[in-house]
């Protein structure tokens, strides 16, 4: 039994085995006795009862590889990012997140809990990886890319390895927003409408074909891109990415601030490829901040003995969008909270402005929801070290979203609350038919009318083909806008097939080691199918 968790069974085995001795004229009765009263004493060991741990940890390996071993001997005073309150808010609202996950609050949990972890546990070696569920949480604020929380795991104690900062995991639907702007920079509208239908392809000539499905294994049908976005469409981001081509998003996806490889296969476009979870969240801060992507930083200063400034790291700003495609992003992305696979467990629940996705990989293995204010950036993430399925229908917008929720609403709590996005100048707005793309008329029916804004050049100049004074005629023409004459046209549409169609031949998604571990990289081949 392990001393530290169960200290009285630990004491009965060892007087049994006392009394084996004994009994094996091996040790006298008094000696036995006199044994059995000494009292249970265990080594010391580091304190990790202290919050911030992997925060901590993360800061000294930068600070080392930094000043190296005068660190430890120069009495350096390092001032770091960490907001504690937000630290202790991540800590709680992740822990609860995953307790209530294990507790069968979201459905039926087949897997041994943290808690019966610790009680069976038969020594206190640190383990690389871990056979329970985690988590992570990271906390950026927008504007300087200063890292306000960060909660690499579960137990720092049991686990020092940095979810946040080491493993890779599959975005899934978190990925989704970096393919959409890459469409609406290349002049894509938002109204622009695509069909959601059967998909089949050929990856490789002696492989099956590869056919995605939607999360619910349905079709919807014609749609516009913002609709595709918040409603998280695999089929369309599949079918759009292609049109863009796999070599623009993996460049996007570079812009984006994403360093790990982009395989060129059309999986990646739903979010196959591994990421460094930092590196994803850190994505969403172009969102928050229309356009510019801020690298993150969990140092302020480092002063010596004598309080002399000897480091203090500049904020890191990028510029990815300009600021009306990135507010058109935000704003379709404040619409998966508004009306979308977020609204029930972050919408419906906050307010001040928000936007996010969620993200749930293949097979129910990793789920996600990184969301934004004007000033912060949060990302969660829930999984196993090792990839397997957390529990049937896990979503990420059930089972993650709830954590961002909570933490969120304590975080604003003792903040004050931000201004939504200031709509740029130059944006137009026109109501559109969202069955169509195009000008709505009086004739289209009521509940097809939304309100579109467009990046000058890319409205519709026509109106709805379909509706008139006698009713639907036609179709939806393929299930595009299709270019129009005086625009600026978007890459030529495929059109869709029930056939499969043959993709050239691409080293598929692989599972990538850790780096020195090994472990947890992440799962699916390129028919990874998330949400």
């Amino acid at each position: 039994y392990n001393p530290r968790k169960n200290p009285n069974l630990s004491v009965q085995r060892r007087n049994t085995v006392l009394n084996l001795l004994r009994d094996n004229d091996l040790l006298s009765p008094e000696e036995t006795e006199r044994w059995k009263a000494y009292p249970l004493l265990l080594s010391s060991r580091s304190d990790y009862s202290a919050v911030a741990e992997y925060f901590t940890e993360y800061v000294r390996q930068q600070l080392d590889a930094r000043f190296g071993g005068d660190l430890y001997r120069s009495g350096y005073r390092i001032y770091t990012t960490l907001d504690l309150d937000a630290q202790q808010a991540a800590e709680r609202a992740l822990e609860a997140r995953l307790e209530a996950i294990e507790s069968g609050a979201d459905g039926k949990f087949a897997y041994p809990s943290y808690q019966d972890y610790q009680q069976s546990r038969a020594d206190d070696s640190e383990k690389v990886t871990t056979p329970y569920l985690q988590g992570l949480v990271v906390t950026l604020e927008a504007k300087t890319g200063h890292i306000r929380a960060m909660v690499g795991g579960r137990d720092f104690g049991d686990s020092k390895f940095n979810r946040a900062t080491q493993a890779l995991r599959q975005p899934g639907s978190t990925f989704k927003p970096i393919v959409f702007a890459a469409a609406v920079e290349s002049g894509y509208p938002l109204s622009h409408v695509m069909v959601d239908d059967s998909l089949s392809m050929i990856i490789k000539e002696d492989e099956p074909p590869w056919t995605p499905q939607n999360y619910d294994l349905e079709f919807d049908g014609a749609m516009t891109l913002r609709r595709a976005l918040y409603l998280s469409r695999n089929i369309i981001a599949i079918k759009l990415g292609m049109e863009l081509g796999e070599q623009a998003v993996a460049s996007e996806a570079t812009k984006f601030g994403i360093s790990t490889r982009v395989p060129r296969v059309p999986s990646i476009h739903i979010g196959s490829a591994d990421v460094i979870p930092l590196e994803m969240i850190a994505a969403y801060t172009t969102f928050a901040n229309l356009g510019v992507r801020t690298v993150p930083n969990a140092i302020l200063r480092v002063e010596d003995r004598s309080g002399k400034i000897i480091w203090q790291p500049p904020v890191r700003t990028v510029a990815v969008m300009d600021t009306a495609h990135a507010w058109l992003i935000t704003d379709a992305l404040r619409d998966v909270v508004r009306h979308g696979t977020a609204i029930g467990s972050v919408g419906s629940r906050i307010d001040f402005p928000a936007g996010g996705k969620t993200g749930t990989t293949n097979d129910g293995f990793d789920v996600w929801f990184i969301g934004f204010t004007p000033d912060l950036v949060t990302g969660v993430w829930i999984g196993f070290d090792q990839p397997k399925k957390i529990k049937n229908n896990a979503q990420g917008g059930v089972l993650a979203a709830p954590a961002w929720t909570a933490m969120m609403r304590e975080v604003y709590e003792r903040r004050a609350r931000p201004t939504a996005w200031p709509r740029p100048g130059g944006l137009s707005a026109l109501d559109i038919d969202k069955t169509t793309g195009y000008k709505a008329t009086p004739f289209c029916p009521k509940d097809v009318h939304y309100i579109e804004s467009f990046v000058p050049g890319t409205e519709p100049l026509a109106f709805c083909p379909i509706h008139s004074p006698f009713g639907a005629v036609g179709g939806v023409m393929g299930g595009t806008t299709g270019p129009e004459p005086g625009l600026r046209s978007p890459t030529a549409p495929a059109a869709p097939t029930s056939q499969p169609t043959t993709i050239p031949s691409a080293a598929p998604a692989t599972t990538e080691p850790v780096p020195g571990t090994g472990a947890m990289g992440g799962s699916g081949p390129p028919g990874t199918a998330p949400n």
